[in-house]
């Protein structure tokens, strides 16, 4: 997967982010776009995809739109197809969606909790890399990027939950590697630390604004997305730990 000499490192790839309407997918679309790829973007917030698609076409890129819930695996056939019937292939997904619920404490962790949370984070991650694999597989080539969390590496207070599903990514990430890597598919996860995104707001206590001020910024994870989408398809990256420096 890498890139013409004499163009942007992204030139004549196609990138689709599901979970692009904030947070680190939003930034990751910008980059990617910025870098010449055509962008699709996916999220259930139809207001913010809207206006993130807009500035895409105001800034020159190539954007389509795709408001879903990735828990509808029809929206989500729908979208893979579209992307190939109009631009003819698909490169690079980055499988940024993710929630949290305040009530996340064992105590408080109901049943359908516990299921919307694997549902969003984990299944919907599941049905993606399924919908996207047949294509890459007849182009022998892809990379799928998943944003996991550093909680699935350092258990803490983000509820078990959030840590079982963050955690069941990394798994997805590495089986489908080994399934895939003869075919020319590859997988990275990304375990960011705390960034100030809008999940901030879904813990039960707010998080001190001295903290947040040294947290990373969208944009950091985003850089990381671009690193490991401009490596040659020689190189593999299984998992990339992004933390705060100041933390």
């Amino acid at each position: 997967m890498s890139s013409d000499q004499s163009g942007r490192p992204l030139d004549a790839r196609v990138a689709f982010i599901v979970g692009a309407s904030s947070g680190m997918g939003r930034a990751t679309a910008i980059r990617f776009a910025e870098m010449g790829a055509k962008v699709a973007v996916a999220a259930r917030q139809t207001a913010l995809l809207d206006e993130l698609t807009a500035g895409l076409h105001s800034a020159g890129a190539n954007a389509m739109v795709f408001p879903l819930d990735v828990r509808d695996r029809p929206a989500i056939d729908a979208a893979v197809a579209r992307i190939g019937a109009e631009w003819g292939r698909l490169d690079i997904v980055v499988y940024a969606t993710g929630t949290n619920t305040k009530e996340r404490a064992l105590d408080r962790l109901t049943a359908d909790g516990w299921s919307e949370l694997l549902d969003v984070n984990l299944t919907g991650a599941f049905h993606v890399t399924q919908a996207v694999l047949p294509g890459m597989r007849a182009a022998g080539d892809g990379l799928i990027i998943y944003l996991s969390s550093n909680a699935a590496n350092r258990p803490d207070v983000s509820g078990v939950a959030y840590q079982a599903s963050k955690r069941g990514m990394v798994g997805l990430a590495h089986g489908v590697m080994e399934e895939e890597r003869r075919r020319g598919i590859r997988t990275t996860v990304i375990f960011p630390g705390l960034t100030d995104t809008p999940l901030l707001a879904k813990r039960p206590t707010p998080t001190p604004p001295e903290v947040v001020a040294k947290a990373l910024q969208p944009a950091d994870v985003a850089e990381a997305c671009a690193f490991v989408a401009t490596l040659p398809a020689r190189a593999h990256v299984p998992e990339l730990i992004l933390v705060p420096s100041g933390l």
